[in-house]
């Protein structure tokens, strides 16, 4: 009996430990047995992030953000047209982002506002030799120091016209770049921008079209960082330069057009404007001056842009500059990411936040012919002035609260394409949208000139 008991015994701890191990056994959907790697979750900084309690390098974790925006507009001139209040959501972005292991890494962000899906990053990164970064997909574009900040650090509501007209920002592509001591260099070979559906509509027409290839960019950028192992201060010293070709994401191939808003996002008049024109391939170029001490803040930057046209029919030249800077008024401190080449969050003085006080002039030129008369073969998108203050209130890591005041000149060449909007009175007094109709006595200061008064609720989790 007790040689039964006894077999019996060690018969029911072998089929326990068989059990157990089955347990640890685990397999995929596909039906593959997948390695197990125990998870510990936690919040850093109050992001969710779970993590590998090995030595594995795994991580992930949700970057989620709600910007919402409002914009009152007075103070134009009788003759022009009115400026719509109003409110929206300016971006409503949910990101997953994952380290896979020690070498390699993926992101897929995307943005909802307003109930409208656009597809922002889509990143396949390799990280495994020292000092260098790799990655393919869709990404922001290194070139402009405004463009690669991210929209939750930005000191103003919305970044400066230059750059929404003349600075790159997400495309398809391969980028490498190198940092070690202060030293950031970059190259991006890049093809066509992958936004929402319109762009991909583009591209899949001209496909099926007989059309040319999508078309190829080539940018590189270069940023010396003196004070970069310091915690107090730092400079930013850059330049970069793109080549690029014509792509099948445009509306039309072959087809440029430069624009901009008057930097909102709430009223959607584009009074700056090119039009469409033909064009071979064309030359974007900026040189960078920024730098941090303590609380302060500040940024110079200008961006020019040389167009070439079709059948050797000379070039058009198009830039405009931007400087602006900020204080932390309670004792907090500005950072920079060095690796990035960018600003990043600042650091709030006090526990119940702290106050930036920000002030920015900058100015566009879309007039490419300076001319006197009307001509067909003319260029006349139009060039204006913003001046800017801003009131930021960070209330923690997470929630800002933004204030705007900006004053916008516009000159008489900024009527929108195809000049659909007024920009001054001819001689009769009656208002125009042909600039070369403009009477500049009777109009006072011609071109639409207004005030704007915005504010921003934001939340980063």
């Amino acid at each position: 009996m007790r040689k039964i008991l006894f077999t019996f015994a060690v018969a029911l701890l072998a089929c326990v430990a068989a059990g157990a191990q089955e347990k640890e056994e685990q397999y995929n959907q596909y039906g593959v047995k997948v390695d197990i790697d125990p998870l510990s979750a936690e919040a850093q900084d109050g992001i969710l992030v779970l993590r590998s309690k090995n030595d594995s390098g795994y991580k992930i974790w949700l970057d989620n953000r709600v910007q919402v925006d409002g914009a009152g507009y007075f103070g134009n001139q009788e003759w022009s047209e009115e400026l719509s209040n109003g409110f929206s959501v300016r971006r409503a972005r949910f990101a997953v982002k994952a380290q896979i292991d020690k070498n390699w890494y993926g992101e897929v962000d995307m943005d909802m506002a307003n109930g409208m899906f656009e597809l922002k990053d889509a990143i396949i990164r390799y990280t495994g030799l020292e000092h260098f970064q790799f990655q393919v997909g869709n990404f922001k574009e290194i070139f402009s120091l405004q463009r690669n900040n991210s929209s939750r650090y930005l000191q103003f509501i919305e970044r400066p016209m230059v750059c929404s007209a003349l600075a790159p920002s997400r495309h398809l592509g391969f980028n490498a770049n190198y940092y070690n001591k202060g030293v950031f260099l970059n190259l991006g070979i890049l093809g066509q921008e992958i936004a929402g559906s319109e762009e991909r509509g583009y591209v899949e027409e001209s496909s099926k079209a007989k059309a040319p290839d999508e078309g190829l960019t080539y940018t590189f950028k270069a940023v010396y960082q003196p004070g970069w192992n310091k915690t107090d201060w730092g400079m930013h010293i850059g330049a970069a330069a793109s080549y690029r070709n014509p792509k099948t994401s445009d509306e039309t191939f072959g087809k440029m057009r430069y624009s901009c808003r008057n930097s909102t996002n709430i009223s959607r008049k584009k009074f700056i404007d090119t039009g469409d024109f033909a064009f071979d391939h064309y030359i974007r170029y900026t040189g960078e001056l920024a730098g941090y001490w303590k609380g302060f803040r500040g940024e110079a930057v200008y961006i020019g842009n040389t167009t070439y046209l079709p059948d050797n029919g000379g070039t058009k030249m198009f830039s405009g500059w931007y400087v602006q800077g900020g204080y932390l008024l309670f004792g907090g401190t500005q950072r920079y990411d060095n690796a990035g080449a960018k600003f990043t969050r600042v650091k709030r003085g006090q526990k119940w936040g702290d106050v930036e006080l920000c002030a920015r002039v900058e100015y566009i030129d879309l007039n490419a012919d300076k001319a006197l008369a009307a001509s067909d073969q003319k260029i006349m998108g139009g060039s204006a002035w913003a001046y800017a203050a801003g009131l930021n209130y960070y209330i923690n890591d997470h929630v800002k609260v933004q204030l705007n005041y900006q004053y916008n000149d516009n000159d008489r060449f900024a009527a929108g394409k195809g000049n659909k909007f007024y920009c001054g009175v001819d001689d009769s007094g009656k208002a125009t949208k042909d600039p070369y109709k403009v009477n500049g006595k009777l109009s006072g200061n011609p071109g639409i000139n207004f005030h704007m008064v915005a504010m921003r609720f934001e939340i980063d989790f």
